[in-house]
């Protein structure tokens, strides 16, 4: 115990001191510059910032109420920190509030099981529900299929392909080969790597037999949620694995007609094999969730007031809404910390700007991109008026490229700025000028439609689509907490260099060509996309 505490106050006073000389040697002539330095490195407020979003509020479903709870804990902060913030309403969404979930193996023998419902799913009106397990059958065709919904009444069926193995295939690769090569995934060749091999062969032959059955039952992947709930079914199970240990995608119900539960890769592999085998599996689950009514969408916005030029905006952007499997950490918490932390310095070394600067943390981007699109079509003036937008989005990496996505007129200005930042910030940083316009993915999309200057800011990936993204691994925990704090210097400086530039930044666009490969017409600068003001399942 005495050696563990020694560690850990030593990782303490490293991680304490470490910013303070670094601060000491920032090589800079600009007195903000070295201000906004010395408030990022040395007074951050990341981690309590990251701990209390995180842990505190949670995930931020749209719709849910944590939402809300956790927009009015950022509008309280901005307040302390002598910042205006204001909610915008933009439309309205289906209540929903998650409550508690179980789902255990009762036969034939006893287990909890690591899973929940779905978002958006109904829940089971306080009462657990038993029922026996079936998987989706092999049938000849949709008459089939009908007459097997038939036989499905009050049980728990599986639509996901059961994984054959939830070992990621890169420790396959390393140790499938046995002792007569240990290193054939580095150096390859031969039968070492037939396990490996054959596993990976038979488990695309079983996907390509579930794909089969599911288009045997005459429906997509969606819409069989539907007819599966209007046969009665108990309730209907799913897996979607990303590869890595203990991780599973969870997105919504997509049906309101029956529970949805998600099951992790073991054990919905476990109970998949039970129900092939005809081992007599049974579920018993519960589910408090229910639906509250239509609730306002919001928008949560900081603004920090232009002096000279308040017409004229620079705009720091993440998306604040998450799913609810984990804590909605990395997607996008991190982005809503980054760009906090970020307003948080600039107000205490910078509160005079000399044009106005924003922070829009915006709701539904998983839905569509939805909060940032009503954004732009509900400020026009503020998108005409736009310096620069800056946006981040993707885990808890160090920022390591931006795109001025098409712009060749920001190339410049991008150019003028990042020469003013330093080598401890910029090092690992790739430059994509002018880059290519993004028509969705994240919320810079929703003001580079119209050719206004948005920038992209993308991080290191820390596996971050194997572990966090859409899983129940998406917590605090797995936030690297001096990455954030690098990131939002950055993004501060880069928000005062853009708001005290004497130029405005160019909207030239570059000229797109080729054809898409998808549709057969000429490629052409995106298009705005209309927000859904409504829940549009």
């Amino acid at each position: 115990m005495r050696r563990m505490f020694v560690g850990i106050g030593t990782v303490l006073l490293l991680a304490g001191g470490a910013p303070a000389l670094w601060a000491q040697s920032f090589p800079t002539t600009d007195p903000v510059l070295k201000a906004i330095w010395d408030e990022g490195m040395d007074r951050s407020q990341v981690y309590p910032l990251a701990q209390t979003l995180m842990d505190s509020l949670g995930p931020r479903l749209t719709g849910a109420p944590a939402l809300k709870a956790a927009s009015d804990w950022v509008v309280s902060m901005y307040g302390k920190w002598g910042i205006a913030a204001r909610q915008e309403n933009y439309g309205t969404w289906k209540g929903w509030r998650r409550g508690l979930s179980h789902v255990d193996l009762i036969a034939p023998r006893e287990r909890s099981l690591e899973g929940g419902v779905l978002a958006m799913s109904v829940g089971t009106n306080g009462k657990p529900v038993e029922g026996d397990v079936v998987t989706l059958p092999e049938v000849a065709d949709s008459a089939a299929f009908a007459a097997w919904l038939k036989t499905i009444k009050g049980k728990y069926v599986l639509i996901s392909f059961p994984q054959p193995t939830c070992r990621p295939d890169g420790p396959w690769e390393d140790y499938a080969a046995g002792p007569a090569n240990p290193f054939g995934r580095f150096f390859g060749g031969g039968a070492p790597r037939t396990a490996f091999s054959r596993m990976a062969a038979e488990r695309a032959t079983a996907d390509s037999a579930w794909r089969a059955r599911i288009a045997a039952s005459g429906f997509n992947a969606n819409a069989l949620r539907d007819v599966i709930a209007a046969a009665g079914a108990a309730g209907i199970v799913t897996s979607e694995w990303p590869q890595g240990y203990g991780t599973v995608r969870i997105f919504d119900a997509r049906t309101d007609k029956a529970p949805v539960y998600w099951l992790s890769c073991e054990d919905y592999g476990l109970v998949g094999r039970l129900a092939e085998r005809r081992q007599g599996p049974r579920l018993r689950a519960d589910a408090t969730s229910q639906y509250t009514g239509e609730v306002a969408n919001i928008n949560t916005v900081g603004e920090i007031k232009g002096t000279a030029l308040p017409n004229e905006y620079v705009l720091l952007s993440a998306h604040f809404d998450s799913w609810d499997g984990g804590s909605g950490a990395t997607d996008n918490g991190t982005g809503t910390v980054i760009m906090m932390e970020a307003m948080r310095i600039l107000k205490a070394v910078y509160p005079n700007p000399k044009r106005t600067i924003l922070a829009g943390h915006w709701n539904s981007e998983e839905q569509g991109l939805n909060g940032s699109s009503a954004f732009a079509a509900d400020h026009p003036d503020i998108v005409a008026g736009l310096q620069a937008l800056f946006n981040q989005d993707n885990g808890t990496g160090r920022i390591s490229s931006i795109s001025t996505l098409g712009l060749v007129g920001a190339t410049e200005a991008m150019g003028r700025w990042f020469g003013q930042l330093p080598a401890e910030l910029t090092r690992t940083i790739h430059l994509d000028l002018p880059g290519s316009p993004s028509s969705g993915g994240t919320d810079h999309a929703s003001f580079i439609c119209s050719g206004a200057p948005a920038v992209g800011l993308g991080s290191d990936g820390w596996d971050y689509f194997t572990y966090t993204w859409h899983t129940n691994r998406d917590t605090f925990d797995k936030i690297a907490i001096e990455n954030v704090q690098y990131n939002a210097t950055l993004v501060a400086m880069l928000a005062y260099l853009a708001a005290n530039d004497p130029e405005r930044v160019d909207r030239e666009r570059r000229v797109i060509t080729g054809v898409n490969r998808r549709t057969g017409e000429p490629n052409a600068w995106p298009a705005c996309r209309e927000p859904a003001r409504t829940y549009n399942r």
